[in-house]
């Protein structure tokens, strides 16, 4: 029997521009790359030179502080460039693939055959551990820890959000093989996190199902709902897309970075799923399926609430498996904005009539903060929209004040900046919520390490 968390606080956006369940056609990439920037808490150190000849699953760069932890190439190919920036700093490693799929080779036997200290390294040398994030911090896993217990969502309940049951529909031993890998390397107990009536459904783990609005399908959630994270204690966060790169590794032995994509967004012409290999270039998926005409348009690696603001040129985030295309907005010349009735327009407060037309109205929102900054926090603003049993507006404040006891005390060890992207959405005062969230996480961890 399944445990079911049934969230009523939160909110819902329905944008305009879901991707159907159909794959579009196939999308090859000129380059790909590792972009140190995508992963928290990692100092990169490059371990080639451009020129070198690489494999998918050769190494291109490790941690300073952890050197086991190891970033690999997702193709075999040719480095083609270690771009840095201002004092040295790593900002991408380039691969030109070759087209010979070429891959290293990793020793791999049965699933019960193998003691959590193997699979460990297994993932280690594989490259697969940057996938793998810890609470408190919200970072990548420190490889010497043990986690009290592992959480994996299988439910995206963001805006235009990719569908697990689609991406997942032909690789279930797949994801059933990375979960059971998981299993082995914590004394707990691994939690699955399902959409309500999910097709797909994991054995030898606990099966949670998550049922509400945005954000109810929150790692974070989850978390909240089954069991906190107290000081000392160490749990591990996966999404379930990254789970099926773990699977393919225990079951062939080699590294398989492909990924479904979902197209998503008003201004993108051509919706649907892509297959991918993480680390391609932005273009490569939206090329030739970009709304034409004069109007700007932003593109989003991810959802439009946690995403990051990506131009063609970039690389697909690491973790994302989403990119969304929303008008910028800045040409916008409206006549007397707020002042008019507001026909047709978005508000989470229903200042504008639109809300009278019901729930399934699809709305195009563009990217302008639309209103001035203000340096105040609105008071019980945030509670309507944050599901978790945390003080919100609290926690801000002793993390802005960086009082450590006080954030220690309203549940900071198990937030992420994503648990506050609702928050950020509706805040009349249109302060970077997630940005503080982030910082603060940073600083604790460096105080308490």
């Amino acid at each position: 029997m399944a445990t079911v968390i049934k969230i009523r606080k939160g909110l819902d956006i329905n944008l305009k521009g879901k991707a159907p369940e159909v794959l579009t056609e196939a999308v090859e990439s000129d380059s790909y790359a590792i972009v140190p920037d995508h992963y928290t808490g990692i100092t990169p150190k490059v371990a080639v030179r451009q020129g070198d000849r690489v494999k998918a699953g050769s190494v291109l760069m490790t941690d300073k502080r952890f050197p086991e932890i190891r970033f690999v190439s997702p193709v075999s190919g040719e480095v083609a460039a270690v771009r840095r920036g201002e004092k040295r700093k790593v900002l991408s490693i380039e691969v030109k693939p070759d087209g010979e799929a070429e891959y290293e080779s990793f020793p791999v036997k049965a699933l019960s055959s193998m003691s959590g200290a193997e699979i460990r390294e297994l993932l280690l040398q594989a490259g697969m551990w940057p996938y793998i994030k810890q609470r408190p911090y919200d970072r990548v896993a420190a490889p010497d820890a043990t986690p009290r217990d592992i959480f994996v969502s299988a439910f995206n309940s963001a805006p235009l959000a990719p569908d697990f049951d689609f991406i997942a529909r032909d690789e279930t031993d797949a994801f059933q093989a990375g979960l059971d890998a998981l299993a082995a390397l914590t004394p707990g107990k691994v939690y699955a996190g399902i959409k309500k009536g999910a097709a797909i459904r994991p054995q030898h783990v606990e099966v949670v199902e998550l049922d509400g609005p945005h954000p109810a399908g929150n790692v974070g959630v989850m978390i909240n709902h089954i069991r906190p994270v107290n000081r000392g204690e160490v749990v591990w966060t996966l999404n379930a897309a990254d789970v099926l790169f773990i699977g393919r590794l225990m079951r062939k032995g080699v590294v398989d970075f492909s990924r479904l994509t979902a197209l998503t967004g008003s201004e993108m012409t051509v919706r649907g799923y892509a297959k991918v290999i993480s680390g391609c270039t932005v273009q490569s998926l939206t090329k030739g399926k970009i709304m034409p005409g004069d109007r700007h348009v932003r593109l989003i690696s991810g959802n439009v609430l946690t995403g990051t603001k990506v131009e063609p040129s970039d690389w697909l985030g690491a973790y994302d498996n989403q990119i969304t295309a929303i008008p910028e907005g800045d040409e916008a010349d409206e006549f007397l904005g707020w002042g008019m009735p507001g026909f047709g327009k978005y508000s989470v407060s229903r200042t504008y009539p639109a809300w009278l037309t019901g729930r399934g109205k699809e709305y195009v929102i563009d990217a302008r903060i639309r209103g001035g900054r203000r340096a105040m926090i609105m008071s019980n603003e945030y509670d309507r929209v944050f599901p978790m049993d945390i003080l919100p507006e609290y926690l801000l404040r002793a993390i802005i004040a960086f009082d450590i006891e006080k954030m220690e005390n309203l549940g900071i060890y198990e937030v992420a900046p994503e648990d506050f992207a609702l928050c950020e959405f509706v805040d009349t005062s249109k302060i970077e919520l997630q940005r503080i969230v982030r910082h603060g996480l940073d600083l604790l961890y460096r105080e308490m390490n």
